[in-house]
This record gives structure tokens, sequence and C-alpha cells, in this order.
């Protein structure tokens, strides 16, 4: 089915997708040590997915401490800004459309990680439950401090700085990280915010943050250049989803008024299973935003295919596919077999595992 909706363009806002299959974003691991800067392993593997509709960068965090884990992109320097307009030159060089994702980890930190030492921050003391890695061990997640309010002010600005640093590294437009445990998400969930301030308590309060950071961004960016990644059902980094719709519905009424390029939802447990507490949990949601809507966990072909052609998805996001395969599309425009990733190179190292898999020699059928 080499004429389906999958493979046909696409206008988001600002972007045009010359197809719907989108690379979701996929932390590596590679950045340089000494500045987080994207280097020239990275302009290979991006070039090399280029014929993605949409490319999504991997997280790439808007200042020192939005770090989480080693070696881990940036976009708060100039060393950082310099090495992703590379990468978007060889992207655009090929005819594809990037967007940078935004990312600050709130708790999900080690201070071991973070400029001399310091303690995460998250809208509550509360550590989170989960891991992070330092570079030689996985360890657990040091106890954050409650973010002030000053502390919230400053954060915002960062997410101004590094949606606009983004444009100057000459990605199309921004997606914000507000899903997965993450600091936006942090603030959205009771597990993690017992806040009583204008942050806490109610699902209004709690959905605030999410909505001040569209509001920067977009002030600085453009709305119809940035997207928005939730994981309503998804329990990543320690987070609990009692009652996720209610807060969902909620956040993405917020932020759709804004008029953004997309919205970019997990279904489901992050690169787990699609778990719902109720099948028409995400129609539902995906109702509550006026724009395009990207599906993404566990699609395969068939399956994308379908969301397309039925209205369910505009376009749907590939992970692990994306890794193993730089040449998707063209894999699933003519349903050619796969090739399987190796996940002992997903995290660190070099070109091994990430610029070397093979791509289709066999010219395309007339």
């Amino acid at each position: 089915m080499t004429d389906a909706k999958l493979f046909t363009p696409l206008k988001a806002g600002a972007l045009s997708l010359r197809n719907r299959v989108v690379m979701a974003p996929l932390t590596r691991n590679r950045a340089r040590p000494r500045d987080d800067a994207p280097i020239d392993l990275h302009v290979d593997y991006y070039r090399q997915r280029a014929s993605a509709g949409l490319i999504i960068s991997e997280g790439t965090q808007i200042s020192p401490m939005g770090k989480g884990y080693a070696w881990t992109p940036g976009i708060h320097s100039p060393a950082q800004i310099d090495g992703w307009r590379a990468v978007t030159d060889a992207v655009h060089a090929e005819g594809g459309t990037i967007v940078a994702q935004i990312w600050h980890v709130g708790r999900v930190s080690h201070s071991s990680l973070l400029p001399d030492g310091a303690q995460p921050v998250g809208p509550s003391a509360l550590t989170a439950a989960t891991r992070t890695f330092d570079g030689e061990k996985f360890m657990p997640t040091s106890e954050p401090r409650a973010i002030d309010i000053g502390g919230i002010g400053r954060v915002l600005a960062n997410y101004h700085h590094a949606a606009m640093n983004a444009r100057s590294a000459g990605f199309d437009g921004v997606e914000i990280h507000a899903a997965n445990g993450y600091l936006i998400e942090q603030f959205m969930r009771a597990s993690s915010n017992t806040r009583t301030d204008a942050y806490g308590g109610s699902v209004e309060n709690r959905t605030r943050f999410l909505e001040e950071v569209v509001a920067t961004v977009s002030e600085a960016i453009g709305a119809d250049r940035v997207g928005v990644r939730l994981s309503p059902f998804s329990h990543a980094n320690g987070v609990e989803i009692d009652g996720a719709e209610e807060l969902y519905s909620r956040a993405i009424e917020r932020i759709s008024a804004y008029g953004l390029a997309y919205l970019h939802l997990v279904e489901g447990e992050t690169g787990g299973e699609r778990s719902l507490p109720d099948p028409e949990a995400i129609a539902r949601l995906r109702a509550l935003f006026k724009g395009v809507y990207i599906a993404n966990n566990g699609y395969d072909r068939e399956m994308a295919i379908d969301a397309v052609e039925s209205g369910a998805a505009d376009a749907v996001a590939f992970g692990k596919l994306f890794i193993s395969n730089p040449d998707l599309v063209e894999r699933l425009r003519r349903d050619a077999p796969l090739n399987a990733p190796d996940r002992d190179t997903f995290y660190g190292g070099g070109a091994k595992g990430y610029t070397d898999y093979p791509f289709l020699t066999e010219p395309t059928p007339a």
C-alpha cells in the first residue's frame, strides 16, 4: 500500500512534512562530554534519517540545571548552538524538517551531573523513584529541593531562551518535552507535586506551569512552530497516573488555545505496553486538541497506515525502528524487511549502533 495517506505531505502549523512518518525523540547519550555539544557523529546520524516527514531531536536540555543523564546535548551555549547548526544544515540539505525537543528533567537527576554539585529541583522535595546514569554507572536520583517562585521564573526564561537558540541553530521549531515524569509533568502529577501555592493542589494549578512554558516558548518563536509531547497514562520516572484523564483533558484544553503546530502523545506506557484505562481515552483527549495529532508508542506499519487512514492520527512517530532503519520511510512504503536494533548500543558509544545500520540497496520499483 505505497499510496497510503501515511506517505503523503502534511502541514503542521508552520512546519511542512513531506510524509507523516515522524522520527520520535531518542536519547542516545553521545554528546561531547566537556560541553554537551553535538559532534560530527550527530550530523551523520540525523542526515541519514532526513527522509522522515519530521525529525524530533533527542531531548536537549535548556540549561545546565536541566540535565539528568551523562552525555545528553544542550541548547544553551554557543558551542551547542554551533553543533546543532551543523545537524540542521545537513537535514535541510536532504530536504528534511527538524525540531528540537527542549527538556528540563527536574528531579530526575543527580548532583554529580549538575553545576557545583547542586541539588536537582522539582515542584516539591520528593525524590523520584527512578535511576539516572552518570557516565559510569546507574544510580538513584538525588533528593531535590522544591523550586521557589523566583526559580520558576528563571526556568521559564530558560525555556524562552532555549527556543530562540533552537531557531538560531536552524531548527524549524521546537517540541516541549512535557512527558515521561520530567519537570513539567512533575508539576502536573499530584504524586510529585504537594505544593500549596498557585502551582499545586487543583488540576487548574497543576497545569499552570505547562501553560506558562507553552506561552513563553510561543512568544519566543511563534506558536505555529511549537509542539508539545505528553504521556497521560505512563508511569515513567516514578509518577502515578490517578485521575489522568481529568488532568490531561484540562492540560490539552489550555494548550490547544495557543494554536500550536502539533500535539504528540505517548499512547500508554513510555516505551512499553499500549495499556490504557479505557480504550477510548486517547480519542477523547485527541478530540480536545484543535490541531495536528502525532501518535506514538508501539506502532508498526499496518497500525500506522490504519491510524492515518481512519483519521485517528494525522502522523505517527516511530522510535526504535528509526534507530536501526535510517531509511525507515522507504522500508515502510515498500513493506521491506526491517533491521533489528542492537539494544547494547542504544546509550553512549560511537558510530557502532548509531550510524552503521544498512540502507536498502535495491532500486525503488518504477
